[in-house]
């Protein structure tokens, strides 16, 4: 019997997705707040595209969001 797939965590891309969608600011707003193209958030929201990482630096730390480190299992 094959062992069951483990499930992975959320990407770091995935998670700045799901704070933007659970937000709820327009992305008017959000583009005017952090200088990232309203287009660009637009199309990394809707998963069509990714982001470069210089904006979205500027998104994370709009919302606070940051990196760290997890322990190895």
């Amino acid at each position: 019997m094959p062992k069951p797939k483990k499930k992975q965590p959320p990407t770091m891309s995935d998670m700045l997705r799901q704070t933007i969608r659970e937000s709820g600011i327009p992305l008017l707003t959000l583009a005017e707040a952090t200088g990232v193209q309203r287009a660009s958030i637009g199309r990394f929201v809707s998963e069509s595209q990714s982001l470069r990482l210089d904006c979205a630096d500027k998104l994370a730390r709009h919302f606070g969001l940051v990196l760290v480190k997890q322990e190895a299992e």
